[in-house]
């Protein structure tokens, strides 16, 4: 059996410059740490007053990666990234290139049981995030977005994601609905999640599967629903009726990775 994780080392290898991450901006040690590492990097900012071991080691990375520096106030890389948390580093770096469909089928292709993710309508940065981060600690081949109504690879979804984004390949697809007409013709079976459905620990996970993960509230869009093989369900016992995106998704991943452990 081929194991799912070796996809994304071989993605790492062959196609570095597609590993981008996005909007030319990524900030906090350790997303910088880990696009410096990934050869990304175009120019490395860093707080003006900052002290302590994270500065020399980043220092001495973008140094070994031929990267200029450049020291600013607190407050200009807080401008830089829009107000988010940098703990005093800012990087800047290429456009996020993502792949295509078949570049995710190709990776696919030889895999026993591979997974991809499937995003329909999620908007929060922090939830995608999320996902990739958990998607990377668990297997999964690859991310599908569409490039409409659906949140994008941003500076935040770097950070929540912390590093993940420049190992996880992601495609970003116009038609999801044709996309999974594409799927099903490679062999997937389309999974969706739902209040409704088979109860995560009955789910069979043999064979190429591809879950779509809805929007918080609105779930799967209607006419992508119609094209789900299965919903699956995560039961619950207290008083709240839904979970978080990126958690319902970490769970239905650590499931999927659990047969096959």
């Amino acid at each position: 059996m081929k194991k799912n994780h070796e996809k994304n080392n071989q993605v790492n290898q062959d196609n570095q410059h597609d590993l981008a991450p996005a909007n030319d901006t990524v900030y906090g040690v350790h997303a910088v740490t880990d696009s410096l590492m990934e050869n990304l990097g175009n120019k490395l900012y860093i707080q003006d007053d900052i002290r302590g071991k994270n500065i020399d080691k980043l220092k001495e990375l973008a140094s070994e990666k031929k990267v200029g520096i450049s020291f600013l106030s607190k407050d200009k890389l807080k401008e830089m990234s829009d107000g988010g948390v940098h703990q005093g580093f800012v990087l800047k770096t290429s456009a996020y290139a993502y792949k295509e469909l078949s570049d995710l089928l190709a990776i696919t292709q030889e895999l026993d049981n591979p997974l991809l993710i499937i995003i329909d309508g999620l908007t929060d940065p922090h939830n995608l995030g999320s996902i990739l981060r958990t998607a990377d600690a668990t297997g999964v081949s690859g991310i599908i977005i569409p490039k409409h109504r659906s949140v994008g690879v941003t500076p935040v979804v770097v950070k929540t994601s912390t590093g993940a984004v420049n190992h996880m390949p992601i495609a970003r697809v116009t038609n999801l609905s044709q996309t999974l007409d594409k799927l099903k013709d490679a062999g997937f079976w389309i999974f969706g999640t739902d209040m409704d459905g088979t109860p995560h620990h009955k789910w069979q996970t043999q064979g190429k599967l591809a879950l779509i993960i809805g929007a918080e509230g609105a779930g799967i869009t209607p006419n992508i629903k119609k094209q789900v093989d299965e919903m699956i369900t995560i039961p619950m016992v207290g008083h709240v009726q839904s979970l978080n995106a990126g958690v319902a998704a970490g769970i239905l991943m650590y499931e999927w990775a659990r047969n096959f452990k």
